[in-house]
């Protein structure tokens, strides 16, 4: 079969391996239809934080099953299917609260083990979300991606009725930005140093749109004074800055979700550490998209906005391309973010 695989240093290559099988009376062997690049992916390639290599990634991945353990009754061949990554051990104390995401004996397709960035991959069925006979799948290759926000959303008990920001419009946080209009924010509003995201935030949900480039903490706090009571800020960039800008610009006793993920230490001066008291903020650390039961209410969620045509994935893809324009794709990003999903098509393999 072809694989995409990622070698020390930033090369990927396109490669000839046995297809895997059937190991296990719990295991799913599926040929992968999209498969996207995640950009927790990008450190893996570029800066060789992968757990070994060389590696096939993919945790975004949708296709339909071909064969099947024999303890399997409730999946057929030729079902259409999409991944759920985290594989949690189920019996630690943190599984029997359901705090999958804490589990300390986890595995994860796609980093701690191969992925989807190849035509067939064997999962554990528990790896596995059956999509609904009229789901695409090409949503179902955007399921894992948009849980994240519905996760963060579930956390904060929703956003009917509240005035919803979102800092970092890349993919999690456009799509963050559909679902809240679709659920019921009151306003959504959309903050990025990009002028083509925030462009394309205003077409697909958004009713208000700030460059944190161009405009203070303090210009956009004065733009939002008016939607200053009952703000859920979500913070998706994962940047020192935009941490201390969600403190910064936040209305009293708002919620702040942190979904973006750090990879530079944070400090906060006095005065921003303050608005978290002074303010009597509420901060939310959200980890992933899981809940119970298993895999959680979100990916039951997330299909049902797509069922209603609720969110636009076209225009959130910058390139959908075999195995080698995917890798052309890939490594012409030298390191640097996305600026919209690239996904493997194997469609036609």
């Amino acid at each position: 079969m072809k694989s995409v695989v990622v070698n020390t240093g930033g090369k990927m290559t396109v490669e000839e391996l046995p297809a895997p099988e059937l190991k296990g009376c719990g295991d799913v062997l599926v040929r992968i239809a999209y498969s996207g690049l995640c950009g927790s992916d990008i450190p893996r390639i570029f800066a060789n934080s992968s757990h070994f290599y060389p590696i096939t990634l993919g945790h975004e991945f949708s296709g339909h099953v071909v064969s099947l353990g024999k303890d399997i009754h409730d999946l057929k061949e030729g079902d259409a299917v999409a991944c759920v990554p985290l594989l949690p051990c189920f019996e630690c104390a943190e599984c029997m609260k359901a705090a999958y995401s804490q589990c300390k004996h986890y595995d994860f397709i796609g980093s701690r083990r191969g992925g989807g960035h190849a035509e067939y991959v064997v999962v554990s069925r528990k790896n596995l979300f059956k999509l609904p006979e009229k789901a695409s799948l090409l949503q179902g290759a955007f399921l894992e991606p948009i849980t994240v926000g519905l996760h963060a959303l579930k956390l904060a008990g929703g956003c009917q009725d509240k005035e919803v920001i979102v800092i970092g419009a890349g993919t999690i946080g456009q799509l963050i930005i559909q679902a809240a209009s679709a659920l019921g924010a009151k306003s959504v509003t959309a903050i990025d140093i990009n002028p083509q995201r925030l462009a394309l935030a205003l077409e697909t949900g958004a009713s208000h749109a700030f460059n944190s480039a161009t405009l203070s903490a303090d210009d956009i706090r004065q733009k939002t004074h008016e939607r200053r009571f009952n703000q859920l800020i979500i913070e998706t960039a994962g940047t020192p800055q935009t941490v201390a800008l969600s403190l910064d610009i936040a209305g009293p006793k708002a919620q702040v979700a942190l979904v973006g993920t750090l990879h530079k230490d944070l400090t906060l001066n006095v005065a921003t550490f303050s608005h978290i008291l002074r303010k009597e903020l509420t901060l939310l650390g959200s980890w992933m998209n899981y809940s119970a039961p298993w895999p959680g209410s979100e990916w039951q969620q997330a299909t049902q906005l797509f069922a209603e045509k609720k969110i636009n994935l076209e225009a959130l893809i910058s390139s959908i391309g075999a195995p080698k324009e995917f890798v052309r794709e890939v490594t012409a990003l030298a390191g640097k973010p996305m600026t919209g999903k690239i996904l493997l098509d194997m469609t036609g393999s």
